[in-house]
């Protein structure tokens, strides 16, 4: 998967961690148990995806750079 995927991914989940308990505040959305598991749960995938697609992009870019180099 390439790192671009691995960030929008981690975003997506990330911004579902923030609005789901945002929504759940202001009383849009019943606070449940399964739904409170979901963004705490969306927000930490979501920080595990952007980590990873940003040692990805890492790797990518030094790989580029030598290649360029030679």
């Amino acid at each position: 998967m390439s790192h671009r995927k691995l960030f929008i991914i981690g975003f997506v989940l990330v911004l579902i961690g923030a609005v789901l308990p945002f929504v759940m505040v202001i009383q849009i959305v019943e606070s449940t148990l399964l739904l409170n598991f979901v963004a705490a749960i969306s927000s930490i995938f979501g920080l595990l995806f952007g980590v990873i697609g940003a040692a990805t992009y890492m790797a990518w870019k030094r790989q580029s750079d030598d290649q360029a180099e030679e």
